[in-house]
């Protein structure tokens, strides 16, 4: 008994150590494991599994909106980087270079992409003549390099996974209403498939894209009261267009620079996953973005027909649709449960040869550990509700923590307090000038999150200098 309970003895924790409890659970549930390269990560097969459905899923939604995918290099010569002066002043101190190409020292250095918008621009210089070249409407799916100080897995690594969207068009009404249905994109997506509420509003100029108009966020809140920038898109305007000579000639024969967005979502939402659902067993991933759904446990396995049993289970819940694999290992029942725990499998089936004799099998649900009792005559469709259910569940717990966790502050001494001794969201109105949050910054290390699109007027004045308010904006110390 005492082997079966190492499993979770080793996560530390959640309450104790949050930080270290990520770490746990990251490695237990072999989602990720260190490199020779300090702060790039070996995504494993369990959580590369995750990533699969991440982008399996955003995919479909992006090309139901018209979204075409291409693939650009993966170096950017410096000269194009020094095109748009904002957006490279932003990425600088991020950036990896090449300097050389076997032996011979390159005549340009090459920038590892931190993201693409040059190349995007470079690339629609060329590809863009006419109105009857707009719009284009592209995605790509590779990886970025960006040369972080301090990393964690999934959620700030040098290298991570993302897709980038790079969008052109004729008008700035265009580009306006494809940067907010891209960010609706984002958002449907997190609370539709990954379970996790989502504040969705405008960043700050102070807290935007370098080289952005307006950018967009959804924003979500951990358990542990940090924010987390979850997905962004960006409306570049013409700024970027006119650095980089990006015309088309319209319909009346005038010449007119193009209006651009760009947007994008990165393996962190990985470690969004575990950090708002996780618990003190390990992952709990929501059922429609786990690979695997259902583990059927089978009880005393080495009597007759019991693995039979198991297996006959499996395949009639493959037929089913469901995502299934059965645990056949020689190891003890309580061993594979935490194990299938540890993993966050939404659910087991426990079969063994008294549930054979009942005809039936039972059901546990990982979040709650609820167990449920079903006939094996009416088990797909009794597993069907059990995920439904679990999945609305795991999206309304996360939505009543971030509630209950979301604070108004009317006066600054107790929007510092909030901050300080209660972790979560603050909300509080702005004047809108840039000292106030460089003020908040400095005091509290909080920063403005967003200007959600549903405004509030908590009060008339902003929190931190008392001049009329122009926004109210969710404050919070972030990831």
């Amino acid at each position: 008994m005492a082997k079966e309970k190492k499993l979770v003895e080793e996560i530390t924790s959640m309450d104790v150590d949050f930080a270290q409890w990520y770490t746990d659970v990251v490695k237990k549930a072999e989602l990720t494991d260190y490199t020779s390269v300090k702060g790039c990560m070996v995504i494993k097969p369990a959580g590369y599994a995750i990533w699969e459905n991440i982008q399996h899923e955003l995919d479909r939604r992006f090309k139901e909106t018209g979204v075409e995918n291409v693939y650009l290099p993966m170096f950017i010569p410096e000269s194009l980087l020094q095109k748009e002066k904002d957006h490279v002043e932003g990425f600088a101190p991020e950036v990896a270079w090449v300097t050389h190409g076997g032996m011979e020292q390159l005549q340009e250095r090459l920038c590892v992409r931190p993201t693409s918008e040059t190349l995007f621009c470079d690339f629609y210089a060329k590809e863009i003549q006419s109105y009857r070249d707009l719009p284009k409407v592209y995605n790509q799916w590779c990886s970025v390099v960006r040369w972080e100080k301090t990393t964690r897995p999934f959620l700030r690594s040098r290298e991570f996974l993302w897709q980038e969207g790079h969008t052109a068009h004729a008008t700035a009404e265009e580009a306006e209403a494809r940067t907010q249905q891209m960010l609706n994109v984002y958002a449907d997506f997190c609370e539709e498939v990954l379970a996790i509420p989502v504040i969705r509003g405008r960043k700050t100029d102070k807290e935007k894209f370098a080289g952005a108009e307006a950018t967009y966020t959804i924003e979500s809140l951990m358990h542990d009261g940090k924010a987390l920038q979850s997905g962004t898109s960006h409306n570049f305007g013409d700024g970027f267009a006119k650095a980089f000579g990006i015309q088309y000639t319209a319909k009346d024969n005038t010449l007119q620079y193009v209006h651009q967005t760009s947007w994008g979502m990165t393996t962190r939402m990985i470690g969004a996953i575990i950090m708002v659902h996780g618990d003190n067993s390990g992952l709990v991933l929501p059922p429609r973005i786990a690979p695997v759904q259902v583990m059927v446990i089978p009880i005393a396995q080495h009597k007759e027909g019991v693995l039979d049993k198991a297996y006959a289970i499996k395949a009639d819940l493959l037929q089913a649709g469901f995502k299934v694999k059965v645990d056949d290992s020689d190891k003890s029942p309580g061993w594979k449960f935490s194990e299938q725990e540890m993993k966050g499998i939404p659910v087991r089936i426990e079969i063994g040869p008294k549930d054979i004799e009942a005809n039936q099998a039972v059901i546990v649900r990982r979040d709650t550990r609820e167990k449920i009792v079903v006939s094996l005559d009416s088990l797909s469709e009794k597993l069907t509700e059990v995920l439904d259910t679990m999945q609305h569940d795991m999206l309304e717990r996360a939505r009543a923590h971030r509630d209950a966790h979301t604070y108004d502050a009317l006066t600054y001494d107790e929007f510092v307090k909030t901050i300080n001794e209660k972790p979560g969201f603050v909300r509080a109105m702005w004047c809108g000038d840039q000292a106030c949050e460089d003020k908040v910054k400095e005091d509290t290390t909080a920063t403005a999150r967003c200007m959600p699109f549903k405004q509030e007027k908590i009060s008339d004045v902003c929190v931190c200098c008392g001049k009329p308010a122009k926004a109210m904006v969710y404050w919070g110390k972030a990831y």
